[in-house]
């Protein structure tokens, strides 16, 4: 009985170790996706070499994660195969062997239930992401990256918070188009999903937005509060952003084909009235 229980309790121990380097590693700009993967390769000793795996150990917060993790694995999946095995003798010697299997097939169903529950998993990240900003020098943004795209664009989820600088504006007063930043949709507190949002559409506290940018920019844009700061910021973002497309027109004008890329994109920006 008291292997099964071990066994148990160190498996579990194992997945909620995963799940806090999975969501240290994406805090730092990985993907969850691909966070979680990385997190789980480390802790198993895998050891995928991909690009991703690249992107980690140029990045000393990265890898120090998955050493960490990586120390915790050598040690976890002894640990359960030295309790797994103990478990399985102690049940077959067992009299009551049969309680002990129905116990362990009980915890491994609701282990792998909470593991796959969407709500257990917010309410995780939620306590990890508190331990971590509390007890850790990683930065802790209500940011998560969803898909890691070229040139340090991604896909991301930025959660608007009270006092922040997008609540309580319509996606038109924001204007965040004219700073390289584009909303996708919004998931508003209440459960309503707006994909293509309007213009006319209202930013509330609560809400996760799904944007499209540079994650450097969606990490400012997190961290801008309401009042004439934010205001001041919005502006300087808008001028950083212009800058960096006059820059590329200009590098673009020595080009061979600089001319006729000229011409098309003149048609693009300007409207067929026709």
């Amino acid at each position: 009985m008291i292997a099964v229980f071990s066994f148990l309790i160190i498996l579990t121990l194992s997945l909620i170790v995963t799940r806090i380097a999975a969501l240290a590693l994406s805090i730092t700009g990985l993907s969850s996706e691909t966070a979680q993967f990385q997190a789980r390769s480390a802790f198993t000793g895998v050891g995928f070499t991909t690009a991703e795996s690249e992107a980690i150990l140029k990045h000393p917060i990265r890898r120090r994660i998955v050493m960490m993790l990586m120390l915790a694995g050598n040690l976890g999946i002894a640990t359960i195969i030295a309790t797994g095995v103990l478990s399985y003798f102690s049940t077959s010697t067992s009299e009551i062997w049969w309680v002990n299997v129905l116990i362990l097939i009980l915890g491994l169903i609701l282990l792998y239930m909470a593991a796959t529950s969407a709500r257990i998993e917010r309410m995780l990240n939620l306590v990890i992401a508190w331990g971590l900003k509390k007890w850790t020098n990683i930065e802790v943004r209500d940011t998560v990256t969803i898909l890691q795209l070229e040139n340090a664009f991604a896909v991301s989820e930025l959660l608007v918070e009270k006092g922040d600088w997008l609540a309580g504006k319509t996606l038109r007063e924001t204007a965040l188009s004219a700073e390289g930043v584009l909303i996708l949709g919004i998931q508003h507190e209440d459960g309503v999903y707006r994909g293509a949002p309007r213009a006319n559409e209202l930013i509330q506290a609560g809400d996760t937005l799904v944007l499209y940018a540079k994650h450097k920019k969606v990490e400012d844009l997190d961290s801008r509060m309401r009042g004439f700061h934010g205001e001041i910021a919005h502006r300087e973002a808008v001028e950083a952003f212009n800058e960096d497309r006059d820059e590329l027109d200009q590098s673009k004008q020595g080009e061979p084909d600089s001319a006729s890329t000229s011409g098309n994109e003149k048609i693009l920006r300007e409207p067929n009235n026709a």
